[in-house]
């Protein structure tokens, strides 16, 4: 049996490589391939790698969300000074929200990758 975390650890990383370097549809693709990665060295199964493979692809879209208030918040505080920070956390919190629930079809492309490669490792 192999690591259901260690399997989201490194389909994770997949994914955000791909996704850096195909920007779009990288995020889907990568998405799947680091799903069918996670699923591969999650080794138990179909539901095993399936769950290893969502667990990658919603950390993919957690880790956005957060760096995307951070970033928002960064640039408002350096044009803007304090009011700008805050109306620049709103917008961040705006533009993380609605990476969170984008982040749910790399989950599910996450987790047809996984659920074929626990297949193909079992």
């Amino acid at each position: 049996m192999g690591s259901l975390w260690l399997g989201a650890f490194v389909g994770f990383l997949v994914t955000l490589i791909l996704g850096w370097m195909f920007p779009g549809v990288g995020h889907l693709i990568g998405g799947f391939v680091g799903g069918f990665v996670a699923g591969f060295i999650a080794r138990g199964g179909m539901v095993r790698g399936a769950l290893a493979g969502f667990l990658a692809g919603i950390f993919g879209g957690i880790i956005i969300a957060i760096l995307a208030v951070i970033g928002l918040v960064a640039v408002g505080a350096v044009t803007g000074g304090i009011l700008g920070g805050f109306f620049c956390f709103l917008a961040g919190l705006a533009v993380g929200i609605i990476a969170v629930i984008l982040a749910i079809f790399g989950a599910i492309a996450s987790t047809i990758g996984g659920l074929v490669g626990g297949l193909l490792a079992r």
